[in-house]
């Protein structure tokens, strides 16, 4: 009776475990266990609703979505599929779109959520063609650190760049950012998913690189002027850093992967480093050669509005949304000294060329020039950019500096929410001031809304001032 038990039981127990594998074969088999790929799962979701306008016969914006090959390829704009990135890619972007103006397809009902997910999961895991290909490379970083800035042979320019096409928008783009290079009449300005080149002699665009990622909040050149970091976003989506090359525009590295647009960043002297901040009250700071973190400074409690590299590479400055300054070991990350003096959120912090000066402004009207040696203000300005009180207004007035810059003599521009563009003497005294409403731009006066210089920097070393304002209009000042 037990053998047969034990038969009848290992009988059942081999039975099961054919059932198993059975199942399991049959799971591998599986739609469910293929690898999400375009000629399976995606080429019928475009074919359903994105061929009637990027498909063989019509292509809109250059964009063919009828192969995977030309997929992968983009269109005019440059590419909108990027490898292990859905928030980063422009056609998930644009099928995810909260604004049915600007959401694909045009005039239809969002894409149904399997369909979205489709795409998205396509995307992160790496864009396979079909169920035998390989996942598309991720990429690549590209970019070599110099070990020390060169300024020989002519100025880095612009040459050749493709055309990046305009996204129409409801209201003028806001000038977020503005970068003057260190050599060369050359400035680089934020627009919606893209950044302009202009030459700031002829004062007109000589080139444009697409920015997918979203809205560059941070522009900045290296100190030899071979390479602009452009960091941005979009808003509780998706932020990142950029590298770019100014000659070709070349992608040169991709630093982040942050689930909020980021607000600040910098590249070190050195190149090796690139530090980030924004909404997450802490700082980042990656490798550049490889993409690496290489450390998170935690010390700030609320988002992050500035970060700034002092020029001998020694120091990382950071600023605050409730007005708190941290000064870090560039290359430790351990924390250095506080700085308190502000009461509002601080705008910007620009470091004088010799390291030994740090200036700092914020809505709370005030500009500090920090003594770093010494650790405290060597000038104070409260109230530097009064506003006129309209008639019939009473209480407190917006009083906020929005941006400040040092020039390679030691002066600082400074603009602010009286609509000013003000420069200050190396002993802080007023030098000079003019308002973006006293010029040319008709358009900016003619506006309803109040107009605000939002970023003001020095040009040509200290011979022209480029400011860029809330309405998305450039002004300038020639300063000899």
């Amino acid at each position: 009776m037990k053998t047969k038990r034990l038969t009848l039981h290992t009988k059942t127990t081999a039975r099961f475990t054919i059932m198993l594998l059975t199942f399991f074969a049959i799971e591998a088999n599986g739609d469910e266990k293929i690898a999400v790929n375009y000629d399976d799962h995606i080429a019928p979701i475009f074919r359903k609703h994105c061929f009637q306008c990027h498909g063989e016969s019509k292509q809109e914006a250059g964009l063919n979505l009828a192969s995977f090959a030309t997929s992968i390829k983009g269109g005019s704009g440059g590419e909108v599929l990027i490898p292990e990135r859905s928030n980063g890619s422009r056609l998930f972007q644009a099928v995810t779109a909260e604004d049915p103006a600007e959401r694909m397809p045009p005039n239809n009902d969002p894409l149904p959520a399997d369909d979205v997910a489709m795409i998205r999961k396509w995307i992160d895991t790496g864009l396979q063609e079909n169920r035998g290909s390989a996942a598309v490379p991720s990429r690549k970083m590209n970019f070599v650190p110099s070990a020390e800035a060169t300024t020989d042979g002519p100025a880095p320019m612009p040459e050749n760049l493709p055309a990046v096409p305009a996204i129409k928008l409801n209201r003028p783009f806001p000038v977020l950012a503005v970068a003057a290079s260190p050599r060369g009449e050359l400035a680089a300005i934020a627009n919606y998913e893209r950044i302009d080149f202009i030459n700031t002699a002829t004062r007109t665009v000589i080139g444009s690189l697409p920015f997918p990622e979203g809205e560059p909040h941070v522009l900045r050149f290296n100190s030899s002027g071979t390479v602009l970091l452009a960091a941005g976003g979009r808003p509780v989506q998706h932020g990142s850093a950029v590298l770019f090359d100014v000659r070709t525009g070349s992608r040169l590295a991709e630093i982040g992967n942050e689930t909020d647009s980021i607000m600040a960043a910098d590249i070190s002297p050195d190149e090796k480093l690139v530090a980030i901040g924004g909404s997450g009250h802490t700082i980042k700071v990656f490798s550049t050669s490889d993409g690496t973190l290489q450390h998170t400074l935690v010390k700030h409690t609320d988002w992050i509005t500035a970060v700034a590299y002092s020029p001998d590479g020694k120091l990382l400055a950071s600023a605050d949304r409730v007005g708190n300054i941290h000064l870090w070991d560039a290359t430790s990350g351990g924390v250095v000294l506080p700085l308190s003096e502000h009461k509002g959120a601080i705008k910007a912090l620009a470091w004088r060329s010799d390291s030994q000066m740090l200036a700092s402004c914020g809505e709370d009207g005030l500009i500090v020039w920090w003594e770093i040696s010494k650790g405290w203000p060597a000038i104070s300005k409260p109230e530097a950019h009064p506003p006129e009180r309209p008639a019939g207004t009473y209480g407190k007035i917006a009083n906020g500096v929005l941006d400040a810059s040092f020039s390679t003599a030691g002066e600082l521009v400074t603009c602010g929410r009286d609509g000013q563009i003000r420069i200050w003497s190396t002993d802080g005294s007023s030098k000079a001031s003019f308002s973006i409403h006293g010029d040319s731009n008709k358009q900016t006066q003619k506006r309803s809304v109040r107009v605000v210089p939002l970023r003001s920097v020095f040009a040509n070393g200290h011979q022209q001032i480029l400011a860029g304002d809330s309405a998305g209009q450039l002004h300038w000042q020639d300063v000899r």
